[in-house]
């Protein structure tokens, strides 16, 4: 019997200047444990004409988590951040009671071909720290845990703990994000790991889970983590993630999330009043969208 209860197609997006592949929330899937929200960016050939530029926007309530396949982009925040992030490092941004960042390509690149890959996502905070100081942490790609199994699979721990290993990120929940690589055809046993609820996202390649092939920009959601087992067919890259659910319900208001729709309404005053952090070397901001003008959180 497949243990897989929802099956969830990436959806295109656009970011301003940028589009991407949306995964969550889905209207029948809200959250994923504490995971609210992820885009998948690209894979985009840029040339030298086209650039990411997302200018700066405000934060509640959240932690982001970045994580680049391909590229680079320039991270600056109201914190006075400013940091560029590869592939294979992570940034963690936790918003708590307000931030502002902007993401651009760098500078070097801007006239030049270049390509951007990766996965940006939101973590929810607890209802006891949704208004704490505002945080940035930028771990480099050796500092996560990393292990091989017999027979040959590749595991890297970007958030959480999970298995007797721990991130250096500092999450604030019980939660896991992990990155999964075959080079030959392997069954994957990790449900004893795992707790709360769970997913899986197949980023290249395929998995077969009981009668069933999936394949690239598909997220599986688990019925019970503890029964989580499937074949990776050779050269290819999952991501297992998930945790323990938040005991109240998430709301999410353009960037804003938190458990209160008042929080919300605050943040949107906040923002239109110019009430936010400003960004050190950035002048204008994303201006509210006009579908959100009128509307109430």
């Amino acid at each position: 019997m497949s243990n897989i209860g929802l099956i969830i197609e990436e959806r295109a997006a656009n970011i301003g200047n940028f589009m991407v592949g949306r995964l969550l929330p889905f209207r029948q899937k809200r959250m994923v444990g504490p995971f609210t929200f992820i885009d998948h960016m690209g894979p985009a050939a840029l040339n030298k004409y086209e650039n990411l530029d997302v200018g700066p926007h405000p934060h509640i309530g959240l932690s982001t988590l970045t994580y680049l396949f391909e590229g680079a982009i320039m991270h600056r925040d109201s914190l006075g951040t400013e940091v560029e992030i590869q592939p294979g490092a992570v940034n963690w941004m936790t918003a708590g009671r307000g931030v502002t960042h902007s993401e651009r390509t760098p500078a070097y690149l801007r006239k030049s071909d270049k390509f951007l890959h990766g996965l940006q996502i939101w973590v929810a905070l607890p209802k006891e720290l949704e208004e704490c100081e505002p945080s940035f942490h930028h771990i480099n790609g050796e500092d996560l845990p990393q292990w091989t199994l017999e027979n040959g699979l590749q595991f890297k721990l970007i958030a959480g703990e999970v298995a007797g290993h721990k991130s250096p990120l500092p999450t604030y929940s019980p939660l896991y994000f992990i990155e999964i690589k075959s080079t030959a055809a392997a069954t994957v046993k990790i449900g004893d790991e795992l707790f709360g609820e769970s997913a899986l996202y197949i980023l290249s390649g395929a998995i077969k889970e009981g009668e069933n092939t999936f394949g690239p920009k598909q997220i599986l959601i688990a019925n019970n983590a503890k029964l989580c087992e499937f074949e990776m067919e050779a050269n290819s890259t999952v991501y297992i993630f998930g945790g323990e659910p938040l005991p109240e319900e998430r709301y999410i208001f353009w960037n804003f999330v938190s458990s209160s729709k008042e929080r919300l309404a605050q943040a949107k005053a906040d923002w239109m009043q110019g009430n936010f952090p400003k960004v050190p070397n950035e002048t204008e901001g994303i201006p509210l969208p006009d579908f959100y003008i009128d509307k109430t959180p």
